[in-house]
């Protein structure tokens, strides 16, 4: 995230993104005027970093849990996929979404309604890419292809990647 944070254009929006967990500590190099702390409002982080990118901004929009992802499909599958579209090329957004499913080993199992993983679904409903990291080792390169593309993503990372 801090190779991404270079640009001043990126901006990362998102519950628990400034406090001290800082998206699961990745953010914890970042300088604060590039991160948005938002409230658990999934639909709300999504029209932002759609208008975000719409004014040149390269969003980067974290969802703590897979499982609430679904409160974000209306602006995800109406908005960032079809507004260029619908538009006629006249508004094409361009975000970087990441997903993160939550633990499912203990001691820190995180319970049905914090583990699921739509990633199958997703993909059915949206034309851009969606890419489920299966290695730490994948997540630097995810990110710079998204990072590089002319079009939107949603990179989904196991919470476990994140274990020492």
């Amino acid at each position: 995230m801090e190779c991404l944070a270079e640009d001043k254009q990126t901006v990362f929006i998102g519950c628990n993104t400034k406090n001290s967990y800082r998206a699961n500590g990745t953010l914890k190099d970042v300088p604060d005027c590039q991160i948005i702390e938002t409230p658990v409002a999934e639909n709300l982080m999504m029209g932002l970093a759609i208008g975000m990118s719409l004014e040149g901004h390269k969003p980067i929009v974290f969802f703590e849990r897979f499982d609430f992802i679904l409160n974000a499909f209306d602006a995800i599958i109406n908005h960032l996929d079809k507004l260029a579209d619908i538009s006629d090329g006249q508004f094409v957004p361009k975000v970087i979404v990441r997903v993160c499913v939550g633990r499912r080993t203990t001691p820190l199992f995180s319970g049905c309604t914090h583990t699921q993983d739509f990633t199958e679904q997703v993909k059915e409903l949206v034309h851009f890419p969606v890419i489920k990291l299966l290695d730490k080792n994948e997540i630097f390169d995810a990110y710079m292809r998204a990072y590089h593309s002319t079009q939107s993503y949603m990179i989904i990372e196991e919470n476990d990647l994140y274990r020492t």
